[in-house]
């Protein structure tokens, strides 16, 4: 099989798990770059049982740079003419790599696409084509864009030019997480992206924490579309008002805290007397 100038690369810590699927739906890139930040599972076997049989894995160790930092850190390790990011949970589905060669006969002034992302839900599945996740800069031409370092979460390719829409494909994201892990999920998210707004020095609007959440839900669940999925896309939906509340209230409290610290009255009394 001929190789595509695609270098795909990956971050990962404990993957075991997952990484073997996202590995093999890219047996068309020329080049697979992972970057391990300290796995004590079987990772490193996994990659090497993959290098063995002669895939083109290169397998780094880089000390954790927080997520932009990492998947950075990545992109520059990256030779080949186009540059694929994945997780090591999400793989390509069918149609995706049968795209994947018109993609890189864009002409010269795209220089990325933005692909769309289906989640698995609990219960469900893979939502449908028909639920609207907001398409991401995934594949970029070699040079042309660089991760913003100031994003703690939710990092993404900043391009330095045109940016086009894959018409199909999508990447599949097999990470099942029952309601307890999917809430620890947000609420580790959640404190990166408010420790990021606080360090900004932008201030909590009243608006945003009481309807930022709702607003939240209603925007996945009815325009993205995920009433098609019954209550697993519900759950979903309400998981992302959560992570809005969640960002919100610890927006607010950092500030309140800044302006007030904490200091029990009857303390404040009883030293006041």
């Amino acid at each position: 099989m001929t190789k595509l100038p695609i270098s795909a690369f990956i971050i990962c810590l404990n993957e075991e798990a997952y990484l073997g699927n996202c590995i093999e739906s890219l047996e068309s890139c020329a080049e697979i770059v992972i970057v391990d930040s300290g796995s004590t599972d079987g990772t490193a076997a996994l990659v090497q049982s993959y290098v063995d049989k002669g895939w083109p894995i290169r397998f780094l160790f880089e000390a954790w740079r927080g997520y932009a930092g990492q998947k950075q850190f990545a992109l520059e390790q990256c030779t080949q003419d186009w540059c694929l990011n994945i997780d090591a949970d999400e793989r390509l589905d069918a149609p995706l790599r049968s795209l994947l060669p018109t993609l890189l006969a864009a002409p010269a002034e795209t220089v990325g696409w933005r692909i769309a992302r289906r989640p698995y839900l609990v219960g469900y599945g893979y939502t449908p084509e028909k639920v609207r996740e907001r398409k991401n800069l995934r594949l970029i031409r070699r040079g042309r864009g660089a991760y913003d370092l100031a994003q703690t979460v939710h990092e993404g390719i900043v391009p330095d030019g045109r940016v086009e829409a894959a018409a199909t494909g999508s990447l599949l994201h097999y990470r099942p997480l029952i309601i307890d892990e999917q809430i620890l999920k947000e609420n580790r998210y959640s404190t990166l992206k408010a420790d990021q707004q606080f360090a900004a020095g932008k201030p909590l609007r009243a608006y945003k924490m009481i309807f930022g959440p709702p607003l939240y839900f209603l925007r996945l669940y009815f325009r993205n579309g995920l009433w098609r999925c019954g209550f697993p896309g519900f759950i979903e939906a309400a998981t992302g008002g959560v992570y809005a509340f969640l960002t919100a209230a610890k927006i607010y409290q950092r500030h309140a805290l800044k302006r007030k610290p904490n200091f029990d009255d009857m303390e404040r009394a009883r030293r006041g007397k």
